[in-house]
């Protein structure tokens, strides 16, 4: 029959460009996503290779605990996959990294995606998810893959929240295409989001779409007091000036301390004793933030840990 021959031409045309797609390395360590072409002529998206930094772990500050949870779920993850899949394990994994804005959850991925070298990495953003299955579909040309979903939560809402059909279509599709990956892809999908409570729960409580849930925590007291020394690593910070700024900032994003250091650094300079920063200073800044109607200060703060959300610059 014409039908039945169609298809199993379509099926062996595909499996045959996956076959060479797993093979070919010129997307390897390479970043992908499609692009709008630009214009109304109607054309659809193109392809576009992406540079993204080079994030060393020295350049990542989070807790011990949250690193070794880093290592198992991802790295060691991938150098056990194939004596995995050996003894019958899945060789896919979906891991959600979540947390408040400003914690470095963008950054967190770049770290992970440098070093995976030998896998092709799809970015795919929220807005880009209505042609999610162009992504998933070049993610398993392309695997080893990582396919980096970021904030999943605009597009993984709890169907209770969902007010339109648009959207419980648009989850259900993401859902479907998940669980159409098979158990021996070699794709690590990893998704971020802002509000893990608002997600669905087929998606994040479910193993087999999100296998591994990991929250990126506003930094302790000793990421603190690395993410000052970094941020503020041309300052000379006088007798108890850190211990203050550490002590200070407890509760603080690690964007919200890039903020904080760039404040002081702009006092010493004002003062005139530039680069040097004393526990007076640090007194100083808080007292006048602490003067700051309140609505002015959750304003400003929200402001400053928004807009470094996606920052690059080593944030925990």
């Amino acid at each position: 029959m014409p039908n039945a021959l169609s298809y199993a031409f379509a099926k062996d045309f595909l499996r045959t460009l996956e076959a060479q797609g797993k093979s070919s390395r010129y997307y390897r360590n390479k970043a992908v996503s499609f692009e709008p072409s630009g214009g109304f002529g109607g054309t659809q998206e193109t392809m576009r290779v992406h540079k993204l930094p080079v994030v060393s772990r020295d350049d990542v500050v989070l807790s011990k605990a949250t690193m070794a949870q880093l290592d198992t779920h991802i790295f060691d993850f991938v150098k056990c996959r194939e004596e995995l899949k050996r003894l019958g394990q899945s060789g896919r994994k979906g891991i959600l990294l979540h947390g408040h804005p400003g914690t470095g959850k963008t950054h967190v991925v770049h770290y992970i995606v440098a070093n995976l070298p030998e896998h092709s990495k799809v970015l795919v953003t929220a807005e880009q998810m209505l042609d999610m299955e162009e992504y998933f579909a070049l993610a398993r040309v392309l695997q080893p893959c990582v396919m980096v979903i970021e904030d999943v939560d605009l597009v993984g809402r709890s169907r209770d929240d969902i007010s339109g059909q648009k959207a419980e279509t648009r989850l259900n599709r993401l859902l479907n295409e998940m669980d159409g990956l098979g158990e021996d892809s070699d794709i690590l999908i990893i998704m971020t989001a802002n509000r893990v409570n608002s997600l669905e729960g087929a998606l994040a409580a479910r193993a087999g779409r999100v296998d591994v849930v990991l929250e990126i925590p506003p930094p302790d007291d000793d990421c603190r007091e690395r993410l000052i020394e970094r941020y503020g690593h041309a300052l000379n910070f006088q007798g108890e000036a850190l211990a203050e700024a550490v002590a200070r900032s407890k509760g603080g994003s690690a964007a919200y301390l890039k903020e904080m250091v760039r404040r002081l650094a702009q006092r010493s300079i004002m003062r005139d004793v530039s680069p040097l920063v004393k526990r007076e200073d640090v007194e100083d800044l808080f007292s006048l933030a602490r003067a700051a109607p309140q609505e002015s200060q959750a304003t400003v703060r929200r402001h400053i840990v928004e807009h470094d959300d996606e920052d690059d610059s080593g944030c925990c």
